[in-house]
């Protein structure tokens, strides 16, 4: 899924920009000595991810600090749902909390706007991507909330797949010739993808013999006709505005892949909060108790 040495420059970095060595309200108020507990809490239904982001937030910021795991990655929570816990030394709780919830926030965000458009299309073929519309520096950490989603990631990079779109058309003269040029240069095992506009687009894209062929912005109507054309000879992914209100008759015109760039670039970030109390120090007082969600 994903590995902590892929993410620990992207913590590092966060940490940096939030100063948070050098937290002046905490380091003024808090007393060096205190230690305290800190639970993440959901405020709104949801899916969880980034719970192990979070952690090497504390990771890296102070080693002292415990961080468990309650639910795990992928779960659908209620409001008041208890998320993960932590211990430890409440100058760090605190420096940590900003970047440690920015993180989950946005990546439970899309974990949350990909379950959701999964589950509508569950009884169809059409399986969910997501594209390459991520924040720069993110995209490794916004694909994998994608795939706790119930997403497949679609190419990570530009090196992954051989996407021809319209510019790479004009500059070559046509598809055809696009696409010959690509089987020239690529490697065999290299899929090549057209991104088409219309019927004779999909004609030329199939006879060029592309492996997927995307449906870009066409009706649900004219793309269920397009299935019936490429008759299983090329993938077919269907691609542009799709949201929930139509993402249903897209996935029912038989194509093979929904693509949707709002999953990453436009996916609100879910309502989570750090609620903290003092277990020993000069502001010592009783815990109120964990009830369960």
């Amino acid at each position: 899924m994903i590995n902590a040495l892929g993410y620990r420059a992207t913590v590092e970095n966060a940490l940096r920009e939030d100063r948070a060595d050098l937290d002046l309200t905490t380091l003024a108020i808090i007393p060096a000595e205190a230690i305290g507990q800190a639970r993440i809490v959901s405020k709104v239904p949801g899916v969880i991810a980034g719970l192990p982001v979070a952690k090497e937030v504390y990771d890296v910021l102070d080693t002292s600090v415990t961080f468990r795991t309650v639910l795990a990655e992928g779960t659908h929570m209620e409001p008041g749902a208890l998320a993960a816990e932590l211990t430890g030394p409440m100058r760090s709780l605190l420096s940590g909390e900003r970047v440690a919830l920015n993180f989950l926030q946005h990546l439970s965000g899309i974990a949350t706007i990909t379950s959701s458009l999964c589950a509508l299309i569950r009884d169809y073929p059409a399986r969910l991507l997501d594209t390459r519309k991520t924040i720069p520096g993110l995209r490794e950490l916004e694909k994998y909330a994608v795939q706790v989603g119930g997403g497949l990631n679609h190419r990570h990079t530009l090196a992954d797949l051989i996407l021809i779109k319209d510019n790479h058309i004009a500059a070559a003269g046509g598809i055809g010739e696009a696409v010959r040029r690509a089987r020239a240069y690529a490697p065999a095992y290299i899929r090549i993808e057209v991104e088409t506009e219309n019927e004779e687009q999909v004609l030329q894209a199939l006879a060029a013999g592309a492996d997927i062929i995307m449906l870009d912005n066409m009706p649900p109507e004219e793309m269920a006709a397009m299935v019936k054309l490429v008759a299983g000879r090329a993938k077919l992914e269907a691609s542009g505005n799709i949201n929930t209100e139509t993402i249903r008759d897209v996935a029912a015109t038989g194509v093979d892949f929904i693509s949707v760039g709002a999953i990453t670039h436009s996916a609100p970030a879910l309502d989570l909060s750090m609620e903290m109390e003092v277990l020993e120090g000069d502001f010592a007082r009783p815990l109120r108790p964990i009830v369960p969600v």
